[in-house]
């Protein structure tokens, strides 16, 4: 077991170095936020490195009405929406998802993930760490999201390029970052927040922008009255930071004030006709970032799409999200492959759990059948980075209630992504009382998405 202490700050030195420009990081610059990222880059085994876009469908997508569909179960458990052959033979998925079913043999399909739980607070935590969490009376964080960990583990793409952005908003349940951020590694480790609306023309990555008053040349004249006045301790600092100090400030200043990181959040760059197909939605623009961010370098994005919470009006709330959540990953998925990139990028599309088999009779103030919680059982669809295509892992029972064969937990999930990356799940961090705990929890590699099963 490979133990690494978890604390962000331990054996550095932290100064004001430069205040250009701020990450929301309780008060790290981000020449220290730079520093403290690149003390992960050891720790790697090797791989091909794929990047890795998280499509986070946050309160629960209800299974049967996307990638799951019981056509011949009964109409209280089948539901309003029908469903559609896909490219995959004898695979069908719903009907509001057709550009997913004309992609589905670069897909791979889980069926039958549960981890039994249905609280959204404890369930989302097990979806993005790993680890069982807090329930609805306490919210806290109790360990990091996979995306720190891959992020701490293996550091920076490219120089200028921040390695882990939450897009359009990273939270969970409600949480600001929430589950998707650090826990004990320290908040240096949180996803790059560029909170917005990419479809605003009037978007921009606010935390790559200069603060009011602040120009290029200005930010280049601190930088010079900066480099002067350390020059006196330039030999101490030298020696305290193994000569990190100088590194990190420059990439912090290129980071702000260079055009690489600002260029990769400018979807004017893009044809009009692309940005149709992604969608003229914040959903779908995001999408599109995401796929520009993963080419400049970006290493991790978390696409948070909110509102699958379906107690009631399940119908008419599936005819409103579900094509622009079909626009958006499927046109992601066709972009990746044809530039060449799907190999190298993992695109993953799941929700905290799934929805109960049965309609249920709505709500008091909304009485139009929609369903419950249920982490007995869920789908979560798996492609690119290696990953193979066309197959279905898993089946749910007959009435789409709890796993019939091939039950997958989220521990193995993760484990499966992390085999993917090199990095090796007895990898030890130690938590907030000093505890090393491991990043693979219970996992198991699932060899169907290794291509090492012998299995289609």
């Amino acid at each position: 077991m490979l133990n690494i202490s978890g604390s962000a700050g331990s054996g550095m030195t932290r100064r004001t170095l430069l205040r250009a420009g701020t990450l929301g990081l309780s008060g790290l610059t981000l020449a220290d936020f730079l520093r403290v990222r690149a003390a992960g880059d050891a720790t790697g085994r090797g791989g091909d490195d794929p990047s890795i876009i998280l499509v986070w469908l946050d309160g629960g997508p209800p299974q049967h009405e996307t990638y799951d569909p019981k056509p011949d179960a009964a109409p209280e458990v089948r539901g309003p929406i029908g469903s559609i052959a896909s490219a995959v033979p004898g695979v069908r998925i719903s009907e509001l998802l057709p550009r997913h079913a004309a992609i589905l043999d670069k897909v791979a399909l889980l069926r039958a993930v549960h981890h039994d739980n249905d609280d959204h607070f404890t369930a989302a935590h097990w979806m993005l760490t790993g680890y069982s969490g807090p329930n609805g009376a306490d919210t806290t964080p109790v360990n990091p999201s996979f995306g720190s960990i891959i992020t701490r583990i293996k550091g920076t793409k490219r120089p200028g390029i921040p390695p882990y952005v939450g897009l359009p908003h990273t939270h969970s349940v409600g949480l600001p970052i929430g589950y998707h951020g650090a826990a004990y590694l320290g908040r240096s480790f949180d996803p790059f927040n560029a909170d917005g609306d990419p479809n605003n023309d009037a978007y921009r990555a606010a935390n790559l922008e200069l603060p009011p008053g602040v120009d290029a040349g200005r930010l280049a004249s601190r930088k010079a009255l900066l480099d002067r006045f350390d020059a006196v301790r330039e030999a101490a600092d030298r020696v305290a930071s193994g000569g990190e100090l100088d590194q990190f400030q420059s990439a912090a200043l290129e980071m702000v004030s260079g055009p690489r990181a600002r260029a990769a959040f400018d979807l004017s760059q893009e044809p009009e006709s692309l940005r149709d197909r992604y969608g003229r939605h914040q959903w779908g623009q995001s999408a599109l970032l995401s796929r520009r961010l993963v080419e400049a370098g970006v290493r991790f994005v978390t696409l948070t799409f909110g509102g699958w919470d379906w107690h009631a009006s399940i119908e008419s709330g599936m005819h409103r999200v579900l094509p622009i959540l079909d626009a958006a990953v499927a046109t992601l998925i066709q972009d990746l492959d044809q530039r060449g990139l799907l190999e190298s990028t993992m695109v993953i599309v799941m929700g905290e759990f799934g929805r109960t088999p049965r309609l249920n009779n709505g709500l008091p103030n909304d009485p139009i059948p929609g369903r419950d919680h249920n982490g007995r059982v869920m789908s979560v669809l798996m492609a690119g980075g290696g990953i193979p295509g066309g197959q279905v892992i898993g089946a749910s029972d007959a009435r789409g209630g709890s796993p019939a064969e091939r039950g997958v937990r989220p521990p193995d999930i993760i484990a499966t992504i992390y085999d993917r990356l090199g990095i090796d799940p007895e990898t030890a961090f130690l938590d907030r009382t000093g505890r090393p705990i491991t990043i693979g929890s219970t996992g198991v590699v699932i060899p169907e998405l290794t291509g090492r099963s012998g299995m289609a």
